[in-house]
């Protein structure tokens, strides 16, 4: 299967609590709920169709429990991702939770990335982790995330934790599509390519054509 990851961020690259302003308040963030205003049916419809790939969720344990504790609540028989969040097989890395109380739920413990590149020879479409920021990180320095998709609001937080922080591994991608939306959310693709290339500008020469 692939490892897909799917991140809310803002312009500055927070990726911390963007659904309320209670979703993830560590560290003293105050300053959740900054991608709210900015939904709209555009991206409702593109976010559904990419968790239609989906035959599993990967998911940091902080994110777990804020997921665990809020999808079963709703009952929206409208809402288009209610039934597949709730369905599909979940893997949760943690080495402080023993079972995870939003079935189906495997936890892994120990050495996740070990447990991941295995989990990615299993055959299927798409591992998909949401949000997880802190997870994320260390799958990207592993080299094990295949695709990331960015929903980049606009919208400076200024605070708050980052999907790429100082000190993370270079790393090249290539654009697959990029689409914008009513609401101003730059929905974004990428493949993940393997080392970042650098090169020196020396003139419009140097510029590739396609």
């Amino acid at each position: 299967m692939k490892l897909t990851l799917t991140e809310f961020v803002s312009l500055d690259g927070v990726s911390q609590g963007p659904g309320s302003p209670e979703e993830d308040t560590s560290g003293g963030f105050t300053r959740g709920g900054w991608l709210v205003p900015h939904m709209d049916q555009s991206f409702i419809d593109q976010a559904s169709n990419w968790l239609e790939r989906a035959d599993a969720l990967l998911l940091g344990r902080r994110t777990y429990e804020a997921f665990a504790r809020d999808w079963p609540q709703i009952d929206d028989p409208n809402d288009p991702f209610t039934s597949r969040m709730n369905s599909l097989p979940k893997y949760v890395a943690s080495d402080s939770l023993t079972h995870g109380s939003w079935n189906p739920t495997t936890v892994l413990s120990g050495d996740a990335s070990s447990a991941i590149a295995k989990l990615k020879e299993s055959p299927g479409r798409e591992i998909q982790i949401h949000g997880s920021s802190i997870l994320a990180q260390s799958l990207f320095a592993a080299g094990l995330i295949d695709e990331v998709r960015l929903v980049v609001a606009p919208v400076v937080v200024g605070s708050g934790r980052r999907l790429f922080p100082e000190g993370a591994t270079p790393t090249g991608l290539r654009l697959i599509s990029s689409q914008t939306t009513p609401g101003g959310l730059a929905l974004q693709s990428y493949e993940v390519t393997g080392a970042a290339d650098y090169a020196t500008y020396t003139g419009v020469s140097d510029v590739p054509t396609r």
